[in-house]
């Protein structure tokens, strides 16, 4: 019975299936790519065409010149804008990876009263919108002159990751056996010991899935980049793209040449990785 539910579709239908998959996957992509060689006229040009009749690559010189932003002289303000998202993209991963790993190991380990409630409350916490939020964190920063500020943007995405690093990682040093760390304790190391040199090299596959997360969120994110800066010096890549859409006209070449180069990063930091975060996913679901 098994074997003829298995056989409904033949191996050419399973390939056809396949391909339309992947090709509607990865149609947005190759759109996009093919977006950018393409002038300011023919992305306007109707019928829609997905092979450009005139290639130029005028685009990717643009966006690299103070001009492309208004900006009469100075460094380019889009890789101003990757620098920054980078440095808060790494900077956020940090904060989050360093305060949530160790917060996550005292939740699978240490005896803490009420702990499935606080686990739920730092589930929960997930679940706030961000625009909730938006005027407590504009004041504190105000408060401490913080923004327009890189430091700024670290210490808000850093908010609502931890959550999402604490509830991942919880889950996945559950999954490492205590008899290892007890072993190490026996022969002379600290509880810290233990956990540095015993349960973090055994989480490292969940280590590596949760700051991919982690980071691509960070570098995703708009929303508090729009709020709280407004300078060059400090925003980020998706605040600088929307400064190609103004009042009367976008810009659309440059808008998604800039998309396309912002897509790069992520996309091949999960090509690359995708096995760890795979295995660091399907290992996090596992309790001892």
């Amino acid at each position: 019975m098994r074997q003829a539910r298995g056989n409904l579709l033949s191996p050419a239908t399973r390939w056809l299936l396949l391909l339309g998959y992947l090709g509607y996957t990865l149609l947005p992509i190759v759109w996009l790519c093919l977006s950018t060689i393409q002038t300011q006229a023919s992305l306007l040009t109707l019928p829609v065409r997905l092979v450009p009749a005139e290639v130029t690559l005028h685009n990717y010189v643009d966006i690299f010149t103070p001009a492309a932003f208004g900006e009469a002289s100075g460094q380019a303000t889009f890789v101003l804008a990757l620098r920054n998202s980078l440095v808060v993209s790494v900077g956020t991963t940090a904060v989050a990876m360093l305060l949530g790993t160790l917060a996550a190991y005292a939740f699978a380990r240490c005896n803490i009263p009420r702990q499935r409630t606080l686990l739920l409350i730092v589930l929960g916490s997930q679940l706030l919108p961000a625009v909730s939020l938006v005027i407590p964190l504009f004041r504190m920063l105000r408060s401490a002159g913080l923004l327009d500020t890189l430091l700024a943007l670290i210490l808000a995405y850093s908010t609502f990751s931890l959550p999402c690093v604490v509830w991942i990682m919880t889950g996945y040093f559950q999954s490492v056996p205590r008899e290892l760390e007890e072993a190490a304790r026996m022969d002379g190391a600290s509880r810290f010991g233990a956990f540095l040199h015993v349960a973090l090299p055994l989480a490292a596959p969940g280590l590596a899935a949760t700051a991919i997360f982690t980071l691509l969120n960070a570098w995703d994110e708009f929303f508090f980049a729009l709020i709280f800066t407004s300078t060059y010096a400090s925003k980020t890549v998706p605040v600088a793209l929307a400064e190609f859409i103004g009042r009367h006209s976008v810009h659309w070449g440059m808008l998604v040449t800039g998309g396309f180069i912002a897509s790069l990063p992520p996309l091949l930091l999960s090509l690359v990785f995708y096995r760890y975060v795979v295995a660091g996913l399907s290992a996090g679901g596992l309790k001892e």
